[in-house]
């Protein structure tokens, strides 16, 4: 049986209605098997659909290509379309997840801003293989004493386009990687468009990754 043949979410995107299996070199995209890692999934696992953002389930035994594992969540290309697998179902494609990030007890407020920076550094749109803050996503960032002597962090952000429909996961992916942080108790993110995003946001390294130097 091919992976996916029994379950309606996948056939609504053609997903496993033909076999395109890694492991099977009778079958395959000659660009996706020279460039990427073939992985195979060991369990059931919830991943988005990109760029909609609708979550669809893809069953044990589906097989793909890892496209991208920058940040530690994945992005995976099965049957024609991409889909962003989260860092904390990184063992159903045999992953190890990202270690939580570590403050010393005497830590100085650089060191928890340092901290914050590393950790927005860590979240990356799933199409474009650079980070939300080299790519100017984030407008501001607030960090805050609270009265219990630990700290809440206020977020604004944008994204590249505001029709984008993985908007809901970058949101959710900066607030939950920051409240990873120790001492971090409120990490609040607005969602902006004012201004709108443009390439000059970008920094100098990522436009030369992307080639627009």
């Amino acid at each position: 049986m091919v992976p996916g043949d029994e379950c309606p979410e996948l056939k609504e995107y053609n997903i496993g209605t033909e076999s395109t299996d890694p492991f099977d070199d009778t079958d395959f995209c000659p660009m996706f098997s020279q460039s990427y890692a073939p992985v195979k999934f060991e369990r059931d696992a919830e991943a988005a659909l990109i760029p909609e953002g609708q979550m669809v389930e893809l069953p044990a035994g589906t097989t793909g290509y890892l496209t991208q594992s920058l940040g530690g969540s994945f992005t995976i290309y099965v049957d024609g379309r991409l889909f962003r697998l989260a860092g904390e179902d990184a063992d159903a494609i045999g992953r190890e997840p990202q270690p939580r990030p570590e403050l010393p007890e005497d830590a100085s407020d650089q060191d928890l801003e340092e901290l914050v920076l590393k950790q927005l550094k860590t979240c990356y749109d799933p199409e474009i293989p650079i980070n939300i803050v080299d790519l100017g996503l984030i407008y501001d960032c607030d960090i805050q004493q609270n009265e219990h002597g630990r700290r809440d962090i206020e977020i604004r952000m944008t994204l590249t386009a505001p029709g984008c429909g993985m908007g809901d996961f970058l949101v959710d992916d900066v607030r939950s990687r920051l409240l990873l942080i120790p001492t971090v108790d409120r990490v609040d993110v607005e969602l902006t468009f004012d201004p709108p995003w443009s390439q000059e946001m970008m920094s100098e390294s990522a436009r030369l990754d992307t080639g627009m130097f």
